[in-house]
């Protein structure tokens, strides 16, 4: 007689431990892949701890998702980045998310643009750091493990959590529909 076995549950290595980036692939996750398993990792993004350019930011997103897919030696990785980036003198917040298949294919995301207030603009431009600056704006630590800036100036429309699982769903597009999305067919 032969055995039936289930298959082993999809692995996802996230590259982070924050809180807020672990939840926005979870709750994508959930949908696409129930029963998957998450193992957030710490890992180097490769990218200056404040990416100023969307080029930065894809590039630290794709960095957490590869390096914590092989440290983990998962299924896929997924790595999520914060960003500024500067268009027609406005600076903007950006949520960059990549999936790194076990295969080699991969996809990065953007949970949209949140246009900043001059104010902090400048202070970033002046070489501060988006985080610290909205902790003194809300009088919290640690806002970027939280709502981070979008939840303070959306006040809570748009948390941090929910721009990354835009992001993150935006990337796992290919993932979810591999037959509209193969190349030389």
């Amino acid at each position: 007689m032969a055995s039936i076995h289930a298959a082993p549950p999809i692995t996802i290595a996230i590259g982070s431990t924050n809180p807020v980036k672990i939840e926005a692939v979870r709750w994508a996750v959930e949908q696409a892949w129930p029963g998957a398993r998450l193992l957030p990792l710490e890992v180097d993004s490769g990218v200056s701890e404040m990416p100023r350019s969307d080029e930065e930011g894809k590039r630290g997103a794709l960095q957490r998702a590869r390096a914590a897919r092989q440290q983990a030696d998962a299924d896929y990785g997924m790595g999520l980045e914060g960003a500024v980036a500067e268009d027609d003198g406005w600076m903007y917040v950006v949520n960059w998310a990549a999936v790194v298949h076990r295969d080699g294919r991969h996809a990065l995301g953007c949970g949209g643009r949140l246009l900043l207030p001059d104010p902090i603009a400048q202070e970033i431009r002046r070489g501060g750091e988006l985080g610290p600056i909205m902790d003194r704006y809300t009088g919290h630590e640690h806002t970027k493990r939280a709502g981070g800036a979008a939840g303070y100036l959306t006040r809570g429309l748009v948390p941090r959590a929910m721009s990354f699982q835009v992001a993150v769903a935006m990337a796992l597009a290919p993932f979810l529909r591999p037959e509209l999305y193969r190349k030389g067919e």
